[in-house]
Formats: C-alpha cells, sequence, structure tokens
C-alpha cells in the first residue's frame, strides 16, 4: 500500500511540473506554427510579381483570380502568424490558417510527399491552439483576465440600470 502512495505522490508531482510548463508549452507551438507562417507570407511580400507569377502558373486556387490569391495570400500568412503568436483571437486564427494550410495543399498538386508531411505537421500543430486554447501567455488570456476583473463592477452596474436601481 506504501508503494502505490509514493507512485501516487510522485506522479502527483509530475503533474505538477507539467502544468507549470503547460504555458510555454502553449506559447512554443504557436510561435513554432507562426514562424512557417511568417516567413512564407514575407518571401511573398519580397517580391509581389514573383508571387503573382505562381498564383497564375502554379498554385491553382479555386475561385479567386491569381493576382488576388496572391495578395491574400501574403496578407493571411502575414496578419494571421503575427495575431497567433501573440495569442490573439487565437482561436480565429489558428483556424483561418488551418483553412489556409488546407488550401495551399490543394492548390500545388505538385507538392511532394515531404511538403505534404510538413503542412499535415503544421495542421496538427495548429489543433493545439484551435482547441486547447492560447494558454495563459497570450494577449487573449490577459484580455479575458481584464474583463473578468472589470466585469464584476460592470456586472452589477448593467444590473442595477436594467432594474432601474
Amino acid at each position: 500500500m506504501n508503494m502505490i502512495l509514493n507512485i501516487v505522490r510522485c506522479y502527483r508531482g509530475i503533474v505538477k511540473i507539467l502544468n507549470l510548463a503547460a504555458p510555454a508549452a502553449d506559447l512554443t507551438v504557436r510561435l513554432v506554427v507562426a514562424r512557417v507562417f511568417w516567413y512564407a507570407g514575407l518571401s511573398k511580400a519580397a517580391s509581389m510579381s514573383s508571387t503573382v507569377a505562381l498564383f497564375e502558373y502554379v498554385y491553382h486556387v479555386p475561385l479567386l483570380p491569381p493576382v488576388v490569391a496572391a495578395w491574400t495570400g501574403m496578407l493571411v500568412e502575414v496578419v494571421f502568424s503575427v495575431l497567433l503568436a501573440t495569442g490573439t483571437a487565437t482561436r480565429f486564427s489558428a483556424f483561418v490558417l488551418s483553412v489556409f494550410n488546407v488550401i495551399a495543399v490543394i492548390s500545388y498538386p505538385e507538392l511532394s510527399d515531404a511538403g505534404r508531411g510538413l503542412h499535415f505537421l503544421w495542421g496538427v500543430l495548429l489543433l493545439v491552439p484551435l482547441f486547447h486554447g492560447p494558454g495563459t501567455l497570450s494577449i487573449d488570456h490577459a484580455v479575458s483576465v481584464w474583463l473578468r476583473r472589470r466585469g464584476a463592477g460592470l456586472g452589477a452596474a448593467l444590473e442595477r440600470r436594467v432594474e432601474g436601481r
């Protein structure tokens, strides 16, 4: 029985350490994925004429003209990578980048198996903030805490106003 209690205590200690490390892990996942999209967006922005040519002759984005697809792709990668990295509108940003990731694979049928593997990895990593949220090291969390603190006062004031007091 004593051995079982020692195992349980050890397990609880490990869980505490993992819980303390979780915010750093959440941030790391966001930064790793954001970095990929950030640099892809910057490479598109560096030469928009080449990017438009790629979208005209290589990538086959459904429903969008090549110029619109090129600019949209660059803007999505740059803007949403920054939002994801900072933890701002994190779940929405992860969703947008996930959809973008899928469209990128569909639009480039000549993508190698290794390329598909990387897109799969990025897609899986995007599931973490999408389903788990941004974690405590994020602007979303800071805003949430601030709103909760302000909400107690705002909620009471709103109730008084609604009740006519």
